[in-house]
């Protein structure tokens, strides 16, 4: 039985699926801009919600810090920038292809 997890590193803007210590999957993501960074540490998926609308794209997976998220965007050229207000931004492909690897309460960490 797998036993996923999620390491986001913001200076790679790399997220990182892994089953164990072992990487399965890598995805390029937008991350919080300057004045509202991504915030570092451990966290886990408390929800996810498809089609959220606004600026989520297909997929909202929100975070234990409350009103932060690994979502979609209907703006791909955003990924891998320092966009965002602190979420972290997926193209929506790679959104689900995530969320169907990570249960809620998936561990998520978040390094700088």
């Amino acid at each position: 039985m797998p036993k996923y997890r999620i390491i986001v590193d913001l200076s790679e803007r790399t997220l990182y699926l892994l089953d164990g210590d072992q990487t399965v999957k890598s995805y390029p993501v937008g991350i919080g801009k300057m004045v509202t960074k991504t915030p570092t540490g451990e966290f886990t998926i408390v929800n996810k919600q498809e089609n959220p609308g606004g600026p989520f794209g297909v997929l909202w997976m929100g975070l234990s810090k409350p009103h932060y998220g690994i979502h979609g965007t209907n703006d791909p050229a955003s990924i891998g920038r320092e966009v965002s207000h602190g979420c972290i931004r997926m193209h929506n492909e790679d959104v689900l292809d995530l969320s169907s690897y990570v249960p809620v309460n998936t561990r998520v960490t978040i390094r700088p």
